[in-house]
């Protein structure tokens, strides 16, 4: 899995791309711990290069949506396609994360 990464002003704006899958899933998650670690915990997921997402890939997400808000800082996700939206939405996991149409948008809710 490729993940790009992009600042705009104190928000971090990471975009994986392909399958959230098994050890995609792994990598995503060891590359947001390592992100965390050197930004100001305002971050951006870019969900556009996502196709779909299993049950390790929203394991994922959900371990970094709580950790993050465990220490007052969030994660806002944008561009998410309509299988994603719908997995989340089935799995009633839709309600733990803030969507946002695009990263624009999504930057801006930090201000």
């Amino acid at each position: 899995m490729e993940i790009s990464e992009q600042r705009q002003g104190a928000v971090t704006i990471v975009k994986p791309g392909g399958p959230l899958c098994h050890a995609e899933a792994e990598q995503f998650s060891g590359h947001i711990d390592e992100v965390m670690a050197r930004s100001l915990g305002r971050f951006v997921l870019d969900a556009s290069g996502i196709p779909y997402v299993d049950s390790s890939g929203l394991g994922a997400l959900l371990r970094i949506t709580n950790d993050l808000g465990e220490s007052g800082r969030s994660l806002r996700v944008c561009s998410a396609n309509e299988t994603l939206r719908e997995v989340m939405d089935l799995t009633g996991l839709a309600d733990r994360f803030e969507f946002y149409e695009d990263v624009n948008a999504a930057v801006r809710s930090f201000l």
